[in-house]
C-alpha cells in the first residue's frame, strides 16, 4: 500500500489541484474540466494498472477488476491478463461498442497503445468515434456494420485483423454464440464473450438465431438476448479456448486460448463464474422496472430458446430450473 501512496501523492494530487483551479475554457471543443478530468481519470487508471501487474495470484480472475473505461471493472481483467501474457499479438476486435465510450478495449488501447477494430450498428455511433482524437492518435479503425454470422469474418478480414490477435471481445446483445461460432478468421490470445445470466448455468442454450435480431423489439424487457455461460463455455472449448471466470456482476465470461492457458490458470486459486446481479429489465412502456434474481427469468419463460445439446427449440420455462444451487443462493 505504500507504494500505491506514494504515486497518488507524487502523479494524481498535482492534477486534481490543477482540475479544481481550471476554468470553463473551450479547448479544441471540450471544456478545459473535461479534458483534465479525462486526464486525471487516465492516470488513476495507469495507477491502479501499476497495481495489478503486482498480483502474482488471484483469488478469483474478478479480483483484478478496476474500472476506467469499461462497464463493470474489465479493464483490470484485462491488464492482469496482458501483463501475464507479454508476448500475444497487440491488436483486438471488439464490436457492439455503441460510439466507443464504455468498451473492454479503449483504456487498453490508451494505455498500452494496441491496434484496433471497433463496430458497431448505429452509423452515428461510429461517426462519434471517428470524430473523437482517439481516432487519430491510436492505430483504431472505426466500422458501421450489423454483425451477423454471414458477414462477420468479411469485416473482420477486410480491415487487416484476421489471423493472429490480441483480444477477440463480443457484446452483441443477441446472436453473440452464433456469431463466435461463425468466427473463423482470426486467432485470439484471449476471448472475452457477454452472457445472459439471466439463462442461468445449469443450461447450454441460446436465442435461436435471426441475422436481424433487436434485444428491445424481441422483448419488452431486455432481458432475452445472447446465451447462457454453458453454450458459450461449451462453444469456448470447442474452438480451443479455456475458462478462466467472470467478472462479479457475471456480464463477461473470459478465456485464454488453451496453448497459453496453462501459466494463467495456475495463477488464479478457483475458477469462478458469478450470477448477474443488474436490474436493468424494463416494463411495456419501456421504463426500469428493476426486477431481482430470478423473477427476470419470470418475464421471458415463454420466449423460445434453443437447446445447444440437443438442438431443439423449447420454451425457455420448459428448462426449470435454470440455476444451479450455488447461483440460486448468490443471486
Amino acid at each position: 500500500m505504500g507504494d500505491l501512496k506514494n504515486l497518488f501523492q507524487k502523479y494524481l494530487n498535482p492534477v486534481l489541484v490543477k482540475l479544481s483551479e481550471v476554468q470553463s475554457t473551450q479547448v479544441r471543443g471540450f471544456s478545459a474540466q473535461t479534458k483534465v478530468a479525462e486526464q486525471t481519470q487516465f492516470l488513476t487508471g495507469q495507477i491502479a494498472s501499476f497495481q495489478v501487474r503486482q498480483l502474482a495470484t488471484l483469488p478469483t480472475l474478478a479480483d483484478a477488476e478496476f474500472r476506467v473505461t469499461s462497464q463493470w471493472g474489465e479493464d483490470g481483467i484485462i491488464e492482469w491478463l496482458v501483463h501475464n501474457l507479454p508476448d500475444i499479438n497487440r491488436s483486438f476486435v471488439e464490436f457492439g461498442v455503441e460510439n466507443y465510450a464504455e468498451a473492454n478495449t479503449r483504456f487498453l488501447l490508451q494505455n498500452r497503445g494496441w491496434r484496433g477494430l471497433v463496430m458497431d450498428g448505429n452509423a452515428a455511433h461510429m461517426e462519434h468515434v471517428r470524430r473523437q482524437t482517439i481516432h487519430w492518435k491510436f492505430d483504431l479503425v472505426a466500422r458501421s456494420a450489423f454483425i451477423t454470422a454471414e458477414n462477420i469474418n468479411e469485416l473482420i478480414t477486410t480491415d487487416g485483423f484476421d489471423g493472429e490477435l490480441g483480444i477477440l471481445s463480443i457484446d452483441i446483445d443477441g446472436n453473440d454464440y452464433w456469431v463466435l461460432q461463425a468466427i473463423d478468421c482470426v486467432r485470439p490470445a484471449i476471448l472475452i464473450v457477454e452472457i445472459n445470466g439471466v439463462f442461468g448455468d445449469r443450461h447450454a442454450i441460446s436465442v435461436p438465431y435471426d441475422p436481424a435480431f433487436d434485444r428491445l423489439k424481441a422483448h419488452h424487457s431486455g432481458q432475452y438476448f445472447g446465451a447462457s455461460l454453458k453454450a458459450i463455455t461449451q462453444l469456448a472449448a470447442e474452438k480451443g479456448f479455456t475458462f478462466i471466470g467472470t467478472n462479479t456482476n457475471g456480464v463477461n465470461a473470459f478465456f485464454v486460448r488453451d496453448d497459453l492457458a496453462g501459466n494463467i490458470v495456475s495463477c488464479i486459486d478457483e475458477i469462478k463464474a458469478w450470477p448477474a446481479r443488474h436490474r436493468d429489465s424494463r416494463d411495456a412502456a419501456g421504463k426500469l422496472s428493476y426486477t431481482r434474481g430470478d423473477a427476470k427469468a419470470e418475464l421471458i419463460k415463454s420466449m423460445p430458446v434453443c437447446d445447444i445439446e440437443s438442438g431443439k427449440q423449447v420454451t425457455l420455462e420448459s428448462l426449470y430450473p435454470l440455476y444451479s444451487k450455488k447461483w440460486a443462493q448468490e443471486i
